[in-house]
């Protein structure tokens, strides 16, 4: 018989309160690591034109210094991959840390336009050990019921410090003060160093390297005393059993091919949607609408706060309605969004018109995005990996997005030199269009489902669309997968 208002009921409800707020506190100090993230996106935006003025760079170099950080995060992904394998989630986050503080100091005493370049892969390197490392801990930290929004809680923080970095944009441009805009960065970087080492290690890393007690004691950490503590380490247990990881299962196991292969296509999806030419660009396509330089740099910060909200729609939302049907409606209204902004751009409407209508469609278009894929491939691609290949499965997919994110940001301006101003917007309209049909046949819905039960369908030769279905319950399909 339950008795709804008794003691032991309340006591339990206090419970699971604490031990949710526990592990999202930690899952929220991992999550800082986005905001350094979200600030290295947003500063160059502004500091540009600035550095453009003071070392007289060609429109290569342009391209070049703000792409060079994208190189530098594909290079440092890979790297992460390693270490968080052989020294730890925790280890590794402190590495990027350490990282961010020298690269956004280097930014700022740069003398040179290679020095600055330089300095740019260095903090590309700290972004790429962070975005690798964040969401993949955060995944293993948390519980099904909230793993979601605790992975999306990073998506937040980037777009905190992208809002944060444009404010920042706008004020400093009024003493012309690039170096300070590029340098804001260490002062969170120093708090999220000191912050990460007060963090557990990760239950399922720990497992994997054979510290069973460890990971116990972790799991307590994270859960509080709760019966299903010992379930959940008897199933990380279960998917560890087995030898063999990275890229040894990627070669011999085509189900662990399949779920890489899905995480790439995933981030290929968020960067080509170009929503990085709106975070990168953001003033210059302010410019084409006809807005002066601190109206636009201002106009980038209303972009910034859209971003933001928009994003703690997608927390309120990813474990309600999940994670295919927001995805689906987020690149829906991105490509509708840039088919009317290439129209205005290309001068169909009159001058007054046309600045309010490409602030409403741009805005649009940001908002399109942080409610659905800005959080949800980070969700998505820390889901659907096996546990022994997801280091490697996520260092494949986060790869993928610094490429996808490096062409994004080095051809942009080439692209309006080529396609105009229309035919570039139109042409991201048209991958959006194609993204949903890519989503609607591959993608499959995961929320509140266990990591151990996705992947018993994954590697049960469930259609990867299918594969959240009944994680914990009927047999799979062994029909062939797609």
């Amino acid at each position: 018989m339950h008795v709804y208002g008794s003691a032991a009921s309340s006591g339990t409800g206090h419970l699971k309160q604490s031990v949710a707020g526990r592990a999202g506190l930690v899952a929220g100090l991992a999550a800082v690591a986005g905001l350094m993230f979200g600030l290295d996106i947003g500063v160059i935006s502004g500091a540009l034109g600035l550095i453009a003025q003071e070392f007289s760079t060609t429109q290569i170099q342009e391209e070049w210094i703000v792409a060079a950080m994208m190189l530098g995060a594909a290079l440092g992904v890979p790297v992460a991959s390693r270490l968080s394998f052989v020294w730890g989630r925790k280890r590794t986050l402190i590495i990027g840390a350490s990282l961010f503080i020298c690269g956004s100091m280097s930014c700022a005493l740069a003398g040179s336009v290679g020095v600055l370049i330089v300095a740019r892969i260095v903090l590309g390197l700290a972004v790429g050990v962070s975005t690798f490392t964040a969401p993949l801990y955060i995944a293993e930290v948390s519980d099904p019921a909230h793993r979601g929004a605790m992975i999306s809680v990073y998506q937040l923080m980037v777009t905190i410090g992208i809002l944060a970095a444009f404010v920042s944009n706008a004020l400093f441009s009024y003493f012309d003060a690039w170096r300070w805009m590029l340098g804001v960065v260490a002062f969170p970087a120093v708090v999220f160093l000191i912050g990460v080492l007060f963090l557990p290690h990760s239950p399922r890393w720990l497992v994997l390297r054979g510290k069973r007690d460890a990971a116990r004691r972790a799991l307590l950490e994270l859960r509080g005393p709760v019966r299903g503590v010992a379930d959940e380490l008897n199933e990380i247990d279960a998917q560890c059993r087995d030898g063999g990881n990275g890229f040894a299962l990627f070669r011999a196991d085509r189900n662990v091919r399949r779920a890489v292969f899905l995480g790439v296509m995933l981030q290929c999806i968020q960067q080509f949607s170009g929503v990085n030419v709106v975070m990168y660009y953001a003033p210059r396509i302010f410019g084409l609408a006809g807005f002066p330089e601190h109206a636009g740099l201002w106009g980038t910060a209303s972009a910034g706060a859209v971003n933001v909200l928009a994003t703690f729609l997608a927390i309120w939302l990813v474990d309600r309605w999940g994670r295919r049907p927001i995805l689906i409606c987020g690149l829906v209204v991105m490509s509708l969004s840039l088919t009317v902004l290439g129209g205005i751009l290309g001068g169909g409407a009159q001058y007054g018109v046309r600045q309010v209508a490409a602030v409403g469609v741009l805005l649009s278009f940001v908002a399109g995005f942080a409610f659905s894929a800005g959080p949800l491939v980070w969700v998505l691609c820390s889901e659907i990996q096996p546990l022994r290949s997801r280091d490697f499965g996520i260092a494949c997919s986060t790869v993928t997005n610094w490429i996808a994110n490096m062409i994004v940001g080095a051809s942009f301006l080439s692209l309006l030199d080529h396609l105009g101003r229309a035919g570039t917007f139109w042409m991201y309209a048209a991958l959006n269009a194609l993204f949903v049909v890519l989503v609607i046949l591959f993608v499959p819905e995961t929320k509140g489902l266990t990591l151990e039960g996705i992947e018993r369908n994954l590697m049960s030769g469930v259609r990867l669309r299918m594969i959240g279905r009944g994680a914990t319950g009927p047999a799979p399909d062994h029909r062939a997968a797609s």
